[in-house]
């Protein structure tokens, strides 16, 4: 796996829930929450984008892998996560359920995932209407408050992955009975294709069974992705259907035949032979009924592969050869030894496996991502058109941005979607394990296909003309400074890339966020969700504008971190001096600005109770504190850096400037 471009090429990709989604929003009035629910995932096909449980996909997620599972009780079968929307309950729109990222290494050579399946119904309808009547001062009704694990009823589904090559990759699927009595559940290893052909975007690739000695065998073969082998463990039973719309189901018109996205569930639950005879498709799934005694496990093996397992002298081989647990035990013991180096000295087994699941979230939480806003606010050819609303809606200052991309998430428990800011604090962690990736998502954002023309980076999907905190050029500083402490040099070429394109986003705030011209910074959400005594992101009535301490605090900081930077590259490149020099003489203004060293109108510090405040700026040149003692003030505390005199050395004028 020596090409890092190609041993990236498959990850975990895939989502853990794809409904819900802006992207997948068509309704008049930007409702995500209600156009596209988790009732209509089984049946509706995704535009930009597929989910799955444990899940897998290449980087285009051309092509998909996932669990699906059936305790024989449930009314559906169990193919993504499960979660309420926004307007169904306190917190409504994380997931409900149990899940955990075990193990994972940088390029994803080996990876694990821990899924908890009740053995009883999973409890859909509970879960919303309890959440639903709860009130805000009421805790959230969780999974495990509905007694559904009582008398450990439940099982535990392990997927591991691990590539023997980069386009070889094995998977071990081991479901744990944890109850005291035997229990069955049926598993259904899913392969299939994102559905791009019903949108004109490509032509129809096709999965098609093989004849194999050794092994079940279906050849997926895509235009573009080229064509993979995928090895399972001979079961009686393989379906196949089309990953199409069931018509029938969501708008109420006829399926032109049983082939649809939904087909499995009604084959394994309510045995609908239709599928039989159908050996070819865009979904497939062997089929595996298990019977596990009470406190045992059972295995499942398969493959996905460029390669073929041929035939030689004596006999066809089997995918799942005494080679096939061996690349297991290699690449486990591998992120054994990687891990390993990262752990602090004395570190106990409880630290180093905390660490470790951490770093394994942090990776597990590696999405692809696809928006083209033009596209999104148009329509797709021979689709039925967006809403008029939606020229002049959500995201429609936004024509330039074209995002497809693997892309740090903030969560999985919510929705695959990006946020600046908190991808900016993502990169530091990461840069720990992967300073090269850490080093393109940052870079990632400030490129022309993101920022907006005016220099803005883009808040996240919800809404991207959003105001989230200046920490891009923090973020910057910290992966930089991480990798040149661990290799002893510095990507000077990654820092001067990001200094210029910060510079523009850098103009876009001085220009847009200070109404007044008088240094202090209105921000706006800021990403301090409910903080304020009243919505930050909103007009004010009657007029007037809201200095916020923080808005303004955070863009000293930004002054202070770009200054840091330009101190860092002046001793490559002494042209970085003025802009030193700029950037100090920026943050000599926004302090006196907070510290309310003007004349005529009150700044955030108050001097009698030693804290700052935002102030409500109104019409009639009226300034009202808001007296409310919260983080707001205390975020002037980041707008501090302490300079090493070393930087100073072949900076002689810009320290004659600020003397």
């Amino acid at each position: 796996m020596k090409d890092q471009n190609n041993e990236l090429k498959w990850g975990p990709y895939l989502s853990e829930r794809q409904w819900g989604t802006v992207r997948e929003d068509y309704s008049e009035h930007g409702e995500a929450w209600d156009f596209f629910p988790h009732d209509h995932a089984r049946s509706k096909v995704y535009r930009w984008g597929e989910d799955g449980l444990a899940g897998i996909s290449d980087d285009k997620q051309r092509l998909c892998f996932a669990l699906a599972l059936w305790n024989g009780k449930d009314g559906i079968l169990k193919e993504r996560l499960f979660g309420l929307n926004g307007p169904e309950g306190n917190h409504g729109e994380d997931v409900k359920e149990l899940y955990y990222y075990l193990d994972s290494t940088p390029t994803h050579s080996y990876m694990k995932h821990l899924y908890k399946y009740p053995q009883e119904a999973f409890p859909y309808g509970d879960l919303v209407q309890t959440n639903r009547n709860r009130s805000k001062h009421e805790t959230e009704y969780e999974l495990l408050d509905t007694g559904v694990f009582h008398d450990n009823r439940y099982f535990d589904v392990v997927t591991e992955y691990a590539k023997d090559t980069d386009e070889d990759i094995l998977v071990r699927i081991t479901v744990h009975n944890r109850a005291a009595d035997a229990a069955e559940i049926t598993v259904l290893p899913t392969l299939w294709f994102r559905n791009l052909w019903s949108f004109g975007l490509e032509n129809k690739p096709v999965m098609t069974l093989q004849d194999h000695k050794k092994a079940g065998c279906v050849r997926a073969e895509h235009k573009m992705l080229g064509s993979y082998n995928f090895y399972f463990q001979t079961t009686e039973t393989t379906l196949f259907t089309e990953n199409e719309t069931n018509t029938e189901r969501i708008y109420n018109i006829p399926n032109n035949t049983p082939f649809v996205k939904d087909a499995f569930h009604k084959a394994i639950i309510e045995g609908d032979t239709r599928l039989k005879d159908n050996h070819s498709g865009t979904k497939c799934a062997p089929v595996y009924t298990l019977n596990i005694a009470a406190q045992s496990s059972a295995t499942i093996e398969l493959r996905l592969t460029k390669n073929t397992v041929r035939e030689d002298s004596f006999g066809e081989e089997s995918p799942f050869d005494k080679n096939f647990n061996a690349v297991f035990e290699k690449r486990k013991a591998e992120a054994d030894a990687f891990y390993k180096a990262l752990l602090p000295k004395n570190a106990t087994p409880d630290v180093a496996n905390i660490q470790r699941q951490a770093f394994a979230g942090m990776l597990w939480s590696k999405q692809y991502y696809n928006i083209d806003i033009p596209l999104w606010l148009n329509g797709d050819k021979g689709q039925t058109p967006p809403p008029a609303s939606r020229k002049t809606g959500r995201n429609s200052k936004w024509e330039s941005l074209n995002n497809e991309d693997i892309i740090s998430m903030p969560d999985k428990w919510e929705y695959p979607w990006y946020a600046a800011w908190d991808l900016a604090f993502h990169c530091v962690p990461l840069a720990m394990v992967d300073a090269d990736f850490a080093k393109n998502q940052l870079l990632l954002f400030l490129r022309e296909w993101y920022m907006h023309p005016n220099g803005q980076i883009p808040a996240y999907e919800w809404a991207f003309g959003d105001v989230n905190p200046p920490v891009h050029a923090w973020a910057c500083l910290q992966v930089y400074n991480i990798e040149k402490n661990k290799k002893g040099v510095g990507d000077i070429v990654f820092l001067k890339k990001a200094f210029h394109k910060l510079s523009l986003n850098f103009t876009w705030w001085v220009n847009r966020k200070d109404a007044a011209g008088k240094n202090v910074f209105e921000g706006g959400f800021l990403g301090l969700d409910n903080i304020g005594v009243f919505d930050r992101s909103a007009a004010i009535p009657g007029g007037g504008h809201l200095e916020q301490a923080d808005g303004t605090a955070w863009m000293g900081m930004y002054c202070l971190n770009m200054l840091e930077m330009a101190l860092e590259l002046n001793q490559y490149d002494e042209s970085y001096e003025e802009m030193a020099t700029k950037f100090f003489e920026h943050f000599v203004y926004i302090a006196e600005s907070l510290n309310r060293i003007g004349h005529d109108w009150t700044g955030a510090w108050d001097e009698q109770e030693g804290f700052f405040y935002d102030v409500l700026a109104l019409p009639n040149n009226q300034f009202v504190p808001l007296k409310v003692r919260s983080l707001v003030g205390l975020s002037t505390m980041f707008a501090v850096l302490p300079i090493n005199i070393s930087k100073l050395s072949n900076a002689d004028d810009f320290v004659r400037r600020v003397k």
